[in-house]
């Protein structure tokens, strides 16, 4: 990792919510700073969530050294939405990458969702474009759990996306800002994205094996979390306004 110079002004803010995940920390950094340290400004925000573990003072001691690294701390454990929605508030850039903070997701696919991105990002007001771990290192109970989850979803919502549930996604940080906010919204950010009149780009990206700590954010609950959540998802975008295209009168006085 080479000591980045400050600069308040960046383009893409990279949000990681982490819980005790003091033996992936370095490792994941290293592996975000090879990937975009010729490719782009950018900061590293990660989203401690209560850890119990050394993992905030992993975190700021990275802070110490490298200038684009930033740490938000949460006291308790308030889910890995709240993580992500503090970090994005946070966050200085106008573009933002997510990214799980337990090594599977491999960080150098984020240069290509962000390509992506760009690429299609004038023709379409609200973008986002969601990973697709179409190869899963996980337990099979897991990968199970996640199909069924969703499948469901997708025959509910129709967001026609085959897994909401990667955690690598790259979306502008003022289209995620005009979401309403919730516990677990995280599991829908396409959805929301499609209720907003966007477009949801899906691409497949590698992923890995875990190679240290064990999972902390859905693990068994991925097949049932969201009933009530889904339920009032699906509500909440059949309550979308329709497309009205208002214009405002002038007098001719």
């Amino acid at each position: 990792m080479v000591e980045q110079k400050e600069n308040n002004e960046r383009e893409l803010s990279v949000i990681i919510p982490v819980h005790n995940e003091e033996n992936n920390i370095l490792s994941l950094t290293d592996e975000i700073c090879k990937a975009l340290d010729d490719l782009v400004n950018y900061e590293i925000i990660y989203v401690d969530d209560g850890s119990t573990d050394e993992t905030r003072a992993k975190i700021i001691q990275l802070t110490s050294r490298l200038r684009n690294v930033r740490l938000v701390q949460h006291d308790i454990k308030g889910g890995q939405s709240a993580a992500l929605y503090n970090g994005v508030v946070a966050a200085k850039g106008s573009i933002i990458a997510t990214i799980d903070g337990d090594g599977q997701n491999d960080p150098a696919d984020i240069p290509i969702l962000l390509n992506i991105f760009h690429s299609h990002l004038y023709d379409n007001p609200v973008l986002m474009i969601v990973g697709w771990r179409k190869g899963r290192k996980d337990t099979i109970l897991k990968r199970a759990s996640s199909m069924v989850a969703n499948f469901i979803r997708s025959r509910i919502l129709g967001d026609a996306v085959p897994d909401t549930g990667c955690g690598l996604k790259v979306f502008s940080r003022s289209d995620f800002l005009r979401f309403p906010a919730f516990k677990n919204m995280h599991r829908f950010l396409p959805a929301l994205a499609i209720r907003s009149g966007g477009v949801v780009i899906s691409e497949v990206v590698n992923h890995r094996e875990r190679k240290a700590g064990i999972s902390k954010y859905g693990t068994f609950d991925r097949l049932w979390v969201g009933i009530a959540d889904l339920c009032g998802v699906a509500w909440l975008l059949r309550r979308k306004f329709p497309d009205i295209n208002p214009r405002q009168y002038k007098s001719d006085n």
